[in-house]
């Protein structure tokens, strides 16, 4: 139940800050609105708060978080900007969530 509960999170955490960093990226490359500032900063101050939210060590949280980010931003890549996947991609992201699981599965709480 760990792992799933922390899957979760890790996702919501990850929409955030792609969100976060996506807005900007279309008001400086794609004659985006300066309003589109706005969002994207408290995207990204809800990311860290989201991060901040596991009880485990902070090194512990973010290289775990990695291996659901580099899913996440694949699946962005694929339905919001519409690029195809490789095979490749899946199997990198696959890999990288296998990463996750093996050290969540380790986290031990005091």
């Amino acid at each position: 139940m760990l792992i799933i509960k922390t899957t979760a999170l890790f996702i919501i955490t990850a929409v955030a800050e792609i969100l976060g960093c996506f807005l900007p990226y279309l008001w400086l490359r794609k004659n985006g609105s300066a309003w589109l500032l706005l969002p994207g900063a408290l995207s990204l101050v809800a990311f860290v708060w989201l991060l901040s939210l596991h009880p485990a060590a902070s090194g512990r949280v973010y290289a775990a978080y990695g291996g659901v980010y580099v899913a996440t931003a694949l699946f962005w890549l694929r339905y919001v900007e519409g690029v195809e996947l490789s095979t490749h991609d899946w199997v990198g992201a696959a890999v990288a969530l296998c990463g996750m699981a093996i050290m969540v599965s380790g986290w031990k709480y005091s």
